[in-house]
């Protein structure tokens, strides 16, 4: 037995004598209650004595330090309970960047909900008010969509920017482009939202196109947004203009896949100062240099170099891990083209020379087969990559940046996956391009986290440490005696510990 004082509705405290039997704590008596200290203290050192007089404990331990009884006060506490493990970490992220420079708590909240939660701007209100005790309006949203696109923009970009090249050590020598383009759950078109060509199939919906210039690293460095119809070959040169004249960055290296090669785009390159990587075209070059292309005859993981026009250069490299892969595409290529030709699907439309369509061939009006003897002729390009280059680098060093384009390749997969930056539903173009910006900035955090994981020898990935703060839950009880609040984390397993140590988490 012990005595307990408990805290009534009235303000009185009541003297309790408690006692356990059968695993349970139970009311033995009530000494009595008071509102005055001075007959509360009298009240308890009676049921103290009356506790003596039977042999029984006069105290616990942790009478004095925690005021009550500690399960009951837990369980009335629990609708106290919030999410705080994404604040915590990515919030110190968002900070460590300088994205609190920009004094907004609104734009701090849609950027960390992007990362954990990324839904619509009505959804992201339903989770603010569930796990945060956030209330908005969408009207409220919209409204700070509109500022961040006055004001903001511009500011984030600079940041971001800024952060990036200090962890570079303030040299940039090399940046990656590329494209994609994002649909709308819309069947209106307007002035940026345009039906074109869709890498996803999309091709019903108004989309716009994406250009994102990355480091070495996949760190963000810039992007900009053109009308869905734009033709992808024509995004690169008005971001490279745009970043290296704002930054004032010479003598770059441009590294884009073979989708952005164009006689205009390389003559635009050499007239800017850029030297590039791009990827080329190998089948489609004239007669001469794919003769000099095939009788190469490389080994695994060997490459060659061919002399091009001016100061250009091809380097061709080959890999059996590649051929294999080449083969086996070819082959799931041509055995589609097999069932669709069976069931009588393909049509005269289908005769054209995009993807695996090239192997069709038509007699007459309405006979379709395949040319098996072009089909087989491909194999000789199997493992073969070629990469246009006007630069200095050797040509183990070409394939080498052009093998660091998957970075953002990845960055793109970060976006428009763990962030789903896509599909959009905003309509008006200045909220769709706030939109971005939020993108853009929680694409720049998830990066930063990933850099730190991997620098702290973590073992975990930024999506699985993602997983593991969206389970971190703080507790904030009020004494009923004293009137005290106490603020804790909530530590349920061993990788939530091990999170919470890696960035010495703890609550302000």
């Amino acid at each position: 037995m012990f005595v307990r004082c408990k805290r009534n509705k009235s303000g009185s405290t009541s003297v309790q004598i408690i006692d356990k039997s059968s695993g349970r704590y139970t009311v033995h008596q009530t000494v009595g209650s008071s509102s005055d200290q001075q007959e509360i203290d009298r009240l308890i050192k009676k049921g103290k004595k009356i506790i003596e007089s039977t042999g029984g404990q006069t105290s616990i331990p942790f009478y004095r330090s925690q005021e009550l009884d500690f399960v009951d006060t837990f369980l009335n506490s629990l609708d106290t309970m919030s999410l705080v493990g994404p604040e915590l970490l990515l919030g110190r992220i968002f900070n460590d960047i300088g994205f609190n420079a920009i004094n907004e708590e609104l734009f701090k909240q849609l950027v960390i909900t992007r990362i954990v939660y990324p839904v619509s701007k009505l959804k992201t209100i339903d989770y603010l008010m569930k796990y945060k005790g956030i209330g908005l309006s969408v009207y409220s949203i919209y409204r700070y969509l509109d500022k961040l696109h006055q004001e903001q923009i511009d500011l984030v970009k600079e940041i971001s920017f800024a952060h990036t090249l200090g962890i570079l050590g303030g040299k940039l020598s090399i940046v990656f482009y590329d494209v994609t383009t994002l649909y709308f759950e819309s069947s209106d078109e307007d002035d940026l939202c345009k039906r074109g060509f869709s890498k996803d199939g999309k091709h019903q919906h108004p989309q716009i196109v994406l250009g994102l210039l990355v480091s070495e690293n996949g760190y963000p460095l810039d992007y900009d947004i053109f009308e869905g119809n734009k033709y992808e070959g024509e995004t690169m040169i008005p971001i490279l203009e745009h970043f290296t004249a704002k930054y004032s960055f010479e003598n770059l290296i441009v590294v884009a896949d073979s989708g952005l090669l164009s006689k205009s785009n390389i003559q635009k390159l050499k007239d800017g100062g850029y030297q590039y990587i791009l990827g080329a075209r190998i089948k489609n070059m004239g007669k001469s240099i794919t003769e000099q292309i095939l009788n190469l005859n490389l080994g695994d993981k060997e490459s060659a170099e061919i002399k091009m026009e001016g100061e250009d250069k091809l380097i061709v490299g080959y890999k059996k891990s590649r051929a294999s892969k080449d083969g086996k595409n070819r082959k799931r290529g041509l055995e589609k083209l097999e069932k669709a030709i069976q069931s009588g699907k393909l049509g005269k439309s289908n005769i054209n020379n995009r993807g695996y369509n090239k192997y069709l061939t038509m007699s007459g009006e309405v006979s379709i087969s395949i040319n098996y003897d072009k089909y087989n002729d491909d194999s000789k390009w199997d493992g073969l990559k070629g990469y246009m280059t006007n630069c200095a680098l050797s040509k183990e060093e070409v394939i080498k940046q052009y093998s660091l384009l998957w970075n953002i390749e990845r960055t793109f997969r970060i976006s428009k996956s763990d962030l789903q930056i896509r599909p959009i539903f905003h309509r008006l173009r200045k909220r769709i391009e706030s939109h971005i910006c939020i993108s853009f900035a929680a694409c720049k955090v998830y990066k930063e986290l990933e850099r730190l994981l991997k620098e702290k020898k973590a073992g975990y990935s930024a999506e699985q440490a993602i997983e593991i703060i969206k389970t971190i839950y703080k507790v904030r009880i009020q004494t009923p005696y004293s009137e005290q609040i106490y603020e804790r984390l909530i530590i349920k397993n061993d990788h939530q510990q091990a999170i919470v140590d890696l960035f010495d988490l703890e609550l302000n």
